[in-house]
């Protein structure tokens, strides 16, 4: 069975920029470590806004500018980008919190055989929880799970609120 981990938006900007948290500081060496030790192919999400995003519908919910594409906040946590370096990887950019994109690419990665999905990363709550979700959708019969030491949400309860939705809709959760 193929594997596959779904690394989600280990942005600066989530980790210690404009929307950073000491939990999401925190869970750097869990998901390093976890980058470093998987054997499977790797997809890392980018939220990727432009200048315009206070303008957007997300930009008038959440007035905080994150992710611009270009600025030091849109680019990979230091630590993840070193825990990638010689890890050969698919990036996928994102202009909203899940991305429609990601399933069509790890079908095509799986080609004809069967496979599992792990996600870790930022935001639990949002980007993560959007993600798993997409994917258990478009592959019910397939493996999905989230590693929740390798997750933080916006915050502590909001991360496990996150963990408590995706444990209903059937992922499975490391804990």
């Amino acid at each position: 069975m193929k594997q596959f981990l779904v690394v989600v938006d280990m942005q600066k900007d989530f980790v210690d920029g404009a929307l950073g948290t000491p939990e999401a500081q925190a869970i750097l060496p869990a998901v390093t470590e976890k980058i470093r030790t998987f054997e499977g192919g790797i997809f890392v999400t980018f939220d990727t806004h432009t200048e315009a995003y206070l303008d957007t519908a997300e930009g008038r919910k959440l007035p905080v500018p994150h992710c611009v594409k270009g600025t030091p906040g849109w680019l990979l946590d230091a630590a993840v980008a070193q825990a990638l370096k010689d890890r050969p990887y698919t990036p996928v950019e994102k202009g909203t919190f899940g991305s429609v994109d990601l399933p069509g690419l790890i079908a095509k990665a799986a080609g004809d055989e069967p496979f599992s999905v792990e996600l870790i990363g930022l935001c639990t709550d949002i980007c993560v929880v959007s993600n798993a979700l997409l994917l258990k959708a478009h592959f019910p019969e397939s493996p999905i799970c989230v590693d929740a030491r390798c997750c933080a949400g916006v915050t502590p309860a909001a991360h496990e609120a996150a963990i408590a939705t995706m444990q209903s809709c059937q992922i499975d959760i490391i804990a």
